[in-house]
């Protein structure tokens, strides 16, 4: 039996440790489906170090892939679903990935990535449907011995994160990437869960997607405690409050989005929702408005915690509703596990109450690299295991941590990051831009929306139709989510002599007025 999940089996062989809209395992069966897919993927050749990329929506099968690669030493990059053929053949290419699996319902895409992108893997591996062109999992995942495998040593996840410039990057962490003894992991799943106040015997609802490393962190590592998990594929929030009460959920991850369409549900809907059995709510991904936040706690009781952190470094501070309430906009103290400091542009720390980029550093003396960029992992270290997510704040006299903007030009919209380079990039290759500017503007409902401005090169005249045409066209190539809501067409961009952009004069008209500056 694996570790973890061969732990709760030998206690609760029968009891359901995964569910989604299709089906559930039981902690037996999910102990047998990791030793299949671990043995199986040994016998493939693949040994510690190795890379499996997985593209798919929350499945169960995605908790079998993740368990084994957690036992087996391999890394295992979660595909954002969203992706064009061309970013996940890019991804599977730049990650090194030797075996891919696909959801059916993704499957076209991969399908698109081999055939129009050149996407190679050692082999790819259809989840559910009709696996034309592909290996079917459940045929493949046969082959495999249910055997407890041997040598077992941690694994993890390398996420892919959209740059700053060009293409998404992948974030290694040292301690997958030195196939680290399980007891490793064991620690950090039940410290988080301890930090975090998630019950190691109660059941994590799972309504966001898991390819994001939050949604992992607080599904996968309350799994490894014990946690049932819950899983939706997409969230609907009226029956994200019926599996609340039907499945007696003890926690779960929100993003403010998801709160905003929680207190849009008609009032009979809300009213009849009990909610006894959450004892937590974690929030986080994107600054949430004030006004939000309160109208959750009022509804839900002071259980509305809130977190700051990022895929580079999890989390790094935490703060309850009650902190909140007396410290509106803060994000905590620090963790524990980390130090943070407020630094000047010269690396000098800076007293409370003074403004300055957030540096961390993991006291446990874990870091982390961007796979296959070390410029890019230079740029944010100031020092080795001393980094920063590129945020600006300030702490208060009592130690509390606030936001106060962001150093990079990155737009968060429902949770989800979004990084103008990438847009711009894709933008100014239709022959009709000349230059082009992304940035975020006010949306109430997703906290920022992504906006372009372009200027035209001769020839060609602004319009409803070419606006259009450009959307699609960044559609075309990225995933959906990246398309700007709406052009701008500009007669010049002011850009400095240099040819800096001055983005912020595009971008402020449409936040005159706002209290937000992040």
């Amino acid at each position: 039996m694996t570790l973890f999940c061969g732990r709760q089996a030998e206690k609760r062989a029968n009891a359901i440790a995964v569910s989604d809209e299709r089906g559930e395992r039981t902690w037996q069966q999910l102990d047998e489906r990791a030793n299949r897919l671990l043995n199986r993927l040994r016998a493939e050749g693949l040994d510690a170090g190795d890379v499996i990329a997985v593209f798919a929506g929350n499945c169960t099968e995605y908790f079998d892939i993740l368990m084994a690669a957690t036992h087996g030493g391999l890394l295992c990059v979660p595909v954002n679903w969203h992706f064009s053929a061309e970013e996940l053949a890019y991804v599977v290419a730049d990650s090194g990935a030797r075996w891919l699996f696909v959801e059916d319902r993704f499957a076209q895409t991969a399908r698109d990535a081999v055939k129009e992108h050149g996407m190679t893997a050692a082999g790819v591996v259809q989840i559910r449907g009709d696996a034309t062109g592909f290996t079917p999992y459940e045929e493949w995942l046969a082959g495999g011995a249910p055997d407890e495998p041997e040598n077992q040593v941690m694994g993890g996840p390398m996420f892919y994160t959209s740059g700053t410039t060009g293409r998404p990057k992948g974030v290694r962490s040292s301690t997958s990437a030195k196939a680290a003894p399980l007891a490793t992991l064991d620690m950090m799943s039940q410290g988080l869960s301890g930090m975090l106040g998630i019950p190691s015997d109660g059941t994590t609802l799972l309504c966001g997607p898991v390819y994001h490393s939050a949604q992992w962190a607080f599904s996968f590592l309350p799994l490894i405690a014990g946690s049932r998990v819950v899983m939706r594929h997409r969230f609907e929030p009226a029956e994200t409050l019926a599996l609340i009460d039907t499945h007696k959920v003890t926690n779960v991850h929100l993003v403010p989005t998801q709160f905003h369409r929680l207190l849009r549900l008609p009032d009979d809907v809300r009213a009849a929702f009990d909610g006894g059995s959450l004892q937590i709510v974690w929030h986080g991904a994107a600054p949430c408005p004030p006004g939000v936040k309160r109208a959750m706690i009022d509804w839900w009781g002071p259980i509305v915690s809130e977190y700051y952190g990022s895929t580079e470094g999890s989390i790094v501070s935490t703060a309850s509703a009650g902190e909140w309430q007396e410290r509106p906009g803060t994000v905590g103290k620090p963790s524990p596990l980390v130090e943070i400091t407020i630094r000047d542009d010269s690396g000098n720390v800076l007293p409370a109450g003074e403004h300055g980029q957030i540096y961390v550093k993991n006291r446990m003396g874990t870091d982390f690299e961007y796979h296959n960029a070390p410029d890019k992992t230079r740029d944010v270290h100031l020092e080795p295991g001393v980094f920063t997510f590129g945020d600006i704040g300030y702490f208060d006299a009592d130690g509390y941590l606030y936001l106060s903007d962001r150093k990079i030009d990155m737009i968060i919209s429902g949770g989800v990051n979004i990084y103008p380079a990438e847009i711009e990039g894709v933008l100014a290759t239709h022959p009709a831009v000349r230059d082009a500017a992304v940035f975020g503007i006010p949306n109430e409902e997703f906290g920022e929306e992504v906006k372009a401005a372009v200027t035209l090169n001769d020839g060609y005249a602004a319009g409803d139709g070419l606006a259009a045409e450009l959307v699609q066209w960044v559609r075309d190539h990225l995933a959906g989510y990246k398309a700007p809501r709406s052009i701008d067409f500009e007669t010049d961009m002011p850009r400095h002599e240099t040819g800096k952009l001055y983005k912020r004069l595009l971008r402020d008209r449409y936040w005159q007025g706002s209290d937000r500056r992040i």
